[in-house]
């Protein structure tokens, strides 16, 4: 055996399909695109939702949902935490190492009627207290 005499298997290869060749040959004619209209012509092709002329189905329907670009602030209440009370500065670090937060969050909001005084222990600009 060699490179010159391989052939497939027999019934594994059939020939292409020649239309358009004569009505004898059963695709004549129309050459197997059915009667006239838009899907008879040459490069015809629709959109993806295209319902006839009818306004689709993504059109008729609301548009719903939003995401906001903005980062939320995580909360921390100083009154039932009373370990951030204690700490010498605050920085997301800090309370990290007192209160149980995801590594996500970026930014921490201190509120809580003992919150104001913590204003000046705050190092860190991503946390922030209800007082001013």
């Amino acid at each position: 055996m060699s490179i010159d005499n391989l052939t497939p298997a027999p019934g594994s290869t059939s020939s292409r399909k020649r239309v358009g060749r004569g009505c004898g040959s059963g695709m004549g004619k129309t050459s197997t695109r059915g009667g006239k209209g838009q899907t008879a012509r040459t490069g015809s092709k629709r959109k993806r939702n295209f319902e006839g002329g009818q306004t689709p189905l993504a059109k008729r329907l609301p548009k719903i949902g939003f995401k906001s670009r903005v980062v939320k602030p995580y909360v921390i209440n100083v009154d039932k935490i009373t370990a951030v009370l204690e700490l010498a500065e605050i920085t997301v670090e800090a309370l990290r190492g007192v209160h149980k937060m995801s590594l996500s969050v970026s930014k921490v909001k201190l509120v809580g009627a003992s919150a104001k005084e913590l204003a000046s222990k705050i190092k860190d600009d991503n946390v922030t207290t209800t007082g001013k």
